[in-house]
Formats: structure tokens, C-alpha cells, sequence
């Protein structure tokens, strides 16, 4: 994968860090920190400069988010009642826990969006229940975007400063998303052979 980024990179210039970030968020497993990572050797070299590759980088982040955030609004938490009842056991939900994870964005939708920017696997995830949920467009864009900044900066300035050796990153990425996928996966069987619905019904 790392060849392929840094073709894609090479070839496109800021337009490919655009595309590859929005890719990165609408189809997780290609890594942030390996595209604005060899983006940051770039700027090392002399052959990008710091501030475009972060609003780059920035803007393509929050296109893939806005993308899962607008399938979420398009849906709506009502439409979710259907799925609810009737594949609840499998879901491993409840209608009682929607409403709260809705009370939940609707008082801390911002925290959670921003954290969340942080965090591997989930960072794209959020942007659904975001949308599901009726958080403020305005207030999504402008968390969403604050969050990706700063991991951005993070990303491109590691790669900056540890320069061809950053490319190595690849051979640990791949083992921490295989981790993190299946910590996601633990839990959802830990979740499904616990569960017990108690008694409360979808309306």
C-alpha cells in the first residue's frame, strides 16, 4: 500500500492528498497517518510546502466525514425503529440505548466529534451517528475539521521530521488496524452473547 500512496502522491501533488483523504475516510483501511506522513517527507525534501499539505489533507478529511454524516442525516434516527425491532438481537441494541446515544450528541455532540478525530477506526465511524442524530451541520464541519487539523499536523510534522524512515510506519499500521478491528469485533460477540432484552418494545 505505501508504494501506492506515494505514486498516488507524487503523480496528484496536493489534488492526490485531497482524494487520498477522502478515500482514508470513507474506506478506513487506507491509513492518515501514512499519506500526511509521506506528505510531511515531501515538504522535507522541497517538493511540497507545509501549509498546503495541511489544508489539503484537512479538506479531503472532511469531505470522507461530511460523506458518512450526510448518509446519516439522509437516514434519520426515526427510520432506525424498523431495523431496531426487528434485528435488534443482532445489532446487539435497544431502542432505549438510541435515545440515549441521541441525548448523548444532542448535550456533547462537539467532545465526541473531536475526540473521536483521535482515535483509530472510530474516527470515521462517528461521522454516521453524527449525522443519524441531527448534530448542526455547522457544528460538525467545524469540529470535525478543527480535529482533522490537528491530527494533521501531528501526522505531516512526524513525517518532517523522521523523513524516510517514516515510511517504515507501514509495517506497524498494518498490525494496529488489524488489532483495532478486532478489539471492534470482541466486543460485538461479547455484546451479542450477553445480550438480554429488557422488555422494552419499539414503537
Amino acid at each position: 500500500m505505501t508504494d501506492w500512496v506515494v505514486n498516488l502522491i507524487d503523480a496528484g501533488g496536493y489534488w492526490g492528498i485531497v482524494l487520498l483523504m477522502a478515500l482514508e475516510n470513507i474506506f478506513p483501511p487506507i491509513p492518515s497517518e501514512l499519506i500526511m506522513g509521506i506528505g510531511g517527507i515531501r515538504v522535507g525534501q522541497g517538493r511540497m510546502e507545509m501549509l498546503p499539505l495541511l489544508i489539503a489533507g484537512t479538506i479531503g478529511t472532511t469531505i470522507g466525514n461530511y460523506f458518512w454524516y450526510w448518509i446519516g442525516w439522509k437516514l434519520g434516527v426515526e427510520r432506525l425503529r424498523p431495523l431496531v425491532r426487528r434485528f435488534g438481537r443482532i445489532l446487539t441494541i435497544q431502542w432505549r440505548e438510541v435515545e440515549m446515544l441521541n441525548r448523548l450528541f444532542q448535550r456533547h455532540g462537539e467532545k465526541i466529534v473531536f475526540g473521536f478525530r483521535f482515535m483509530p477506526a472510530f474516527r470515521t465511524m462517528v461521522s454516521l451517528p453524527a449525522g443519524l442524530f441531527r448534530m448542526g451541520q455547522v457544528r460538525f464541519l467545524t469540529w470535525t475539521t478543527g480535529g482533522a487539523l490537528i491530527w494533521n499536523i501531528i501526522l505531516a510534522g512526524s513525517g518532517y521530521v523522521l523523513g524516510a524512515h517514516f515510511r517504515r510506519i507501514d509495517d506497524y499500521l498494518g498490525p494496529l488496524s488489524t488489532a483495532a478491528i478486532g478489539a471492534v469485533v470482541l466486543i460485538y460477540l461479547w455484546r451479542l452473547l450477553r445480550w438480554r432484552p429488557n422488555g422494552d418494545e419499539v414503537a
